[in-house]
């Protein structure tokens, strides 16, 4: 097996390396974007929650008591704030640090000074309201900022507290320089500890790789030796049982397909046979219908001095001729239909002209059969189909339809335009066609009522030609029992350009 240029241990290692990497640097933004304005934030409530204690203890009355002093010192150590705080004369109730003056003197700035401060210490407002400022202050000694609330408590003593912000500036370097070291120390022990993993776990891997490679290749006697309850071994056992499955499979397959094979050639041959059959059935039948119709005409021309007998042998043999000449022409059609060689033609015609054509050449026998014909459809329905097929169709279903007539011997002819097809139906009265032998009436030969059919010449192959040539078009056909006769429909592809027409009656 040829080896990738990018392996599961190399894939394993450069992403855990751009995944460490990129983590890195997402927290150094964050370290350098918002770390600063954390710390800032917290030394903003540590001074706001100072102010809070303070203007608590001031209104109790204990800014000067003993136990005080300890919560003082702890508050003003904690935070590193400085704090100050005078009366309404001006005279100092509590300071801490030893910069008394210098706090006092920038409190009263912020009172009764402001254009000094602006000038001197650029003021950067945070937060204001009735008692208190906040805000960012540049200390005019060492140029250094500070965040200051000033303002006055609920009791109306002076306050100031401050507290230097130049130390979380040197947090947040000292947090950047330790942030490198460790990181590039991180990287490098993963990348090392990640390529002694990577390779375990892409061993078994590349042979499960290498296994279904060869099983690609039809090769199932490779398998997978691994134990244990890990997902790998899990899934060489899986492999295992596919390769075992898949041998078993393809024997299967290829027994089945020899087997297939041999029906195949069998159908083909019946078929073959079939064909053969009804082809040369139909030739051996053609000379001797020939003979026994010039015979006929013969014994007509006055053969035989009994002119009775001679006219009735005559007819009989004539007669008997017609069926014989039929029964082949159709055998020839269905066979033609069958064996695909009878090419089919499909143009846009308009199919109630076919049928009123049709209706008007079959007026003879419509009226030697007492049947009352009535035509229901559209003044013009235009379908795709070959023509002349679906001439012989129509002539199948209706002929079918005159031998069963029965009852009040009515033959409705209709047509029925659906979403993307026309539907055409022959309905005829009489009586219905037994269930068990629906399923066999597209069946060639096939007689529901046997001397009937003798009766009127039947052959038993119009409504195979019928399946027939539905079938070349694609098209469902079908019969449907009623309790006053039977309907035999089609359907066919509808065309453009059909519109409304009244019920007539033929």
């Amino acid at each position: 097996m040829r080896h990738k240029k990018f392996t599961i241990r190399s894939q394993f290692t450069f992403i855990f390396l751009m995944t460490m990497i990129f983590v890195l640097f997402l927290y150094w933004l964050a370290d350098t974007v918002y770390l600063g304005r954390y710390y800032l934030w917290n030394k903003e409530n540590a001074i706001f929650n100072a102010y809070l204690q303070f203007n608590d203890a001031a209104d109790k009355g204990v800014l000067n008591t003993d136990e005080f002093d300890i919560t003082w010192q702890k508050i003003c150590s904690k935070y590193n704030i400085s704090v100050i705080i005078l009366d309404a004369d001006s005279r100092t109730i509590k300071c801490s640090g030893n910069d008394a003056e210098f706090l006092m003197k920038q409190l009263r700035d912020c009172f009764f000074n402001t254009e000094s401060i602006e000038k001197y210490q650029n003021p950067r407002i945070i937060d204001e309201k009735n008692n208190y400022t906040m805000h960012i202050v540049q200390d005019p000694r060492m140029g250094t900022d500070y965040v200051e609330m000033w303002g006055v408590l609920d009791n109306g003593n002076l306050f100031l507290i401050r507290s230097p912000i130049e130390s979380i500036r040197e947090s947040v370097r000292i947090s950047h320089r330790f942030l490198v070291y460790p990181g590039i120390l991180v990287i490098i022990l993963g990348a090392l500890i990640l390529g002694v993993l990577a390779r375990r776990i892409s061993r078994p891997i590349l042979r499960l790789a290498n296994i279904s490679e060869r099983m690609a290749h039809l090769d199932f006697d490779a398998k997978y030796d691994g134990s244990g309850a890990a997902e790998i071994e899990v899934l060489g056992r899986n492999i295992n049982e596919l390769s075992e499955t898949l041998e078993k499979t393809i024997s299967e397959l290829k027994t089945a397909n020899n087997k297939l094979q041999e029906d195949i050639e069998k159908k083909e041959k019946i078929d073959e046979m079939r064909r053969e059959f009804l082809s040369n059935v139909s030739h051996e039948l053609k000379t001797p219908i020939a003979l026994i119709q010039g015979y006929a005409e013969g014994l007509r021309e006055g053969v035989n001095d009994d002119v009775e007998s001679r006219e009735f042998y005559c007819d009989v043999i004539m007669d008997e001729a017609g069926k014989m000449n039929s029964m082949v022409k159709k055998l020839l059609t269905l066979n033609h239909l069958e064996s695909g060689t009878d090419a089919v033609t499909m143009e846009r015609f308009d199919l109630v002209m076919l049928l009123k054509n049709y209706l008007q050449s079959a007026d003879i026998l419509i009226r030697q059969n007492c049947a009352t014909v009535r035509l229901n459809t559209e003044e013009r329905v235009y379908v795709w189909a070959d023509e002349f097929k679906v001439e012989e169709v129509f002539m199948n279903c209706f002929t079918n339809a005159l031998n069963h007539l029965d009852g009040d011997r009515i033959i409705e002819v209709k047509t029925k335009q659906q979403e993307e097809t026309v539907r055409l139906s022959v309905f005829n009265t009489g009586e219905s066609i037994p269930e068990e032998s629906l399923p066999h009436l597209w069946e060639k030969f096939y007689k529901v009522d046997k001397a009937r059919t003798r009766e009127y010449g039947g052959s038993g192959i119009g409504l195979s030609i019928v399946k027939a040539i539905m079938d070349s078009f694609h098209q469902q056909y079908g019969v449907i029992n009623y309790d006053n006769g039977v309907e035999f429909w089609i359907e066919l592809e509808k065309a453009k350009d059909s519109s409304q027409n009244p019920e007539k009656e033929v």
